[in-house]
């Protein structure tokens, strides 16, 4: 016969398991939400090229997807003077040849700077929206900043006056949590990658294992995970099982197609559709 001692020793599993699993939980989307997306390759920053001669996040590269069909995904975060642009990386370096952050310049300066020695300049998010103009779908990611809140309120801003179909993600996950309680009804997603790719820019190993886990969902409650390709954890997985879209970047291959609901590809041309739901 189990002793009243017993009993509360088989509850500590089962509790810590129900803890695991409101740590993890996605969000709820309808399905019309998730159909804008669901079984749709989206081009990484645009449909830009290997060697760069279309750059990255400029306004050819939308404008060659978007005329191909694909969905894009795009990055904003804001210039000095609060200006919100379409630009990936936080300093100037890799793309303009500059060492400043993109915040530490106003956008009139900004504007001036060739992307990757081209004739493109880094855009305005109200010029990537006003030449997609609802042709096709948008992933929004917000870059982790020094005005998260401000970049949080200024692209919600544009995105509400836009007629076309998004979504927004982050790796932020506070980011991610300002929209589910400011913009409920925007489809939102959380960016993550590995343990090791966290370890490798410069994290510790405590915080790369809660953000490679995504054990901050309870704050955000993203109903779509868009995860770096290769291995999962099996929280992610676990997450994937109670609702959350399987969303991959970046895919340089259409077998990822296969296991996911949608796909942010690069340098390849892959079918527009992989499947209907």
């Amino acid at each position: 016969m189990r002793t009243d001692s017993d009993k509360k020793y088989l509850l500590i599993p089962g509790t810590f398991f129900l803890f695991c699993l409101f740590l993890i939980a996605p969000g709820h989307a309808g399905k019309a939400k998730k159909a804008i997306f669901q079984g749709r390759n989206i081009a990484h920053r645009g449909l830009f090229s290997p060697d760069q001669s279309v750059p990255e996040n400029s306004l050819e590269a939308f404008r060659l997807a978007v005329e191909s069909g694909y969905g894009i995904e795009l990055d904003v975060q804001l210039s000095r003077d609060g200006q919100v642009v379409v630009f990936h990386d936080d300093t100037l370096e890799r793309v303009c040849g500059r060492k400043e952050r993109v915040d530490e310049l106003d956008y009139e300066e900004l504007k001036t700077l060739p992307l990757c020695g081209s004739e493109q300049r880094m855009p305005l998010f109200s010029e990537v929206l006003a030449l997609v103009d609802g042709r096709e779908p948008m992933i929004v990611e917000l870059k982790n900043g020094r005005r998260n809140r401000e970049l949080c309120e200024k692209t919600l801003a544009l995105l509400t006056s836009y007629a076309g179909d998004y979504c927004i993600e982050s790796f932020h996950p506070l980011i991610v949590a300002w929209f589910r309680f400011h913009a409920p009804k925007i489809l939102r997603g959380q960016l993550a990658q590995q343990k090791e790719l966290y370890l490798e820019s410069g994290m510790n190993g405590a915080e790369a294992r809660i953000l490679a886990g995504t054990l901050l969902n309870f704050a955000a409650r993203p109903q779509f995970i868009a995860y770096c390709v290769g291995q999962k954890p099996l929280s992610v997985r676990l997450a994937e099982a109670l609702g959350a879209m399987r969303v991959c970047w970046t895919s340089h291959d259409a077998a990822n197609e296969a296991g996911n609901d949608t796909v942010i590809f690069e340098h390849y041309r892959p079918r527009i559709r992989f499947r209907k739901d």
